[in-house]
């Protein structure tokens, strides 16, 4: 595939594709004989799984660091998946933080929505009470 093809696939811009590559958060992509990228089956898998790596935070270093363990063979096995306990540790914790965050967001929510139900069943009191003393249900 194209880097065009690539880029529209996974929605990552060339320029992205390209410092990816570049910086080893990727593997070297494969190229044509004329020195243009062709992205295989691999390189793509390769651009999954840092897309969704990103996406759930893990920190660029740690996937570049990720990449080299990998490019050096079998016996960086326990390595590898040692860091991505840690990235999924420290992911659980986040998520914690965020379930937090939520549910304070979701209690503030509902605080507000009981006063303003509170407010309204005042106003309606008042307005019932200045309906039958004033003879009006205007207030």
């Amino acid at each position: 595939m194209t880097i065009a093809e690539v880029s529209k696939k996974y929605e990552l811009s060339p320029d992205t594709l390209r410092y990816y590559e570049r910086i080893g958060l990727i593997p070297p992509v494969p190229r044509s004989k004329s020195g243009i990228r062709d992205y295989d089956q691999s390189s793509c898998q390769w651009i999954e799984l840092m897309k969704c790596m990103r996406a759930a935070g893990v920190q660029i270093e740690a996937l570049i660091e990720y990449v080299a363990l990998f490019q050096q063979g079998d016996s960086t096995i326990d390595a590898r998946k040692a860091l991505l306990i840690e990235q999924r540790d420290r992911l659980v914790a986040r998520m914690a933080e965020m379930q937090q965050s939520l549910d304070r967001l979701n209690d503030k929510i509902r605080r507000y929505e009981a006063g303003l139900m509170t407010k309204e069943a005042i106003l309606r009191r008042l307005q019932e009470q200045g309906g039958s003393q004033h003879g009006s249900n205007d207030f």
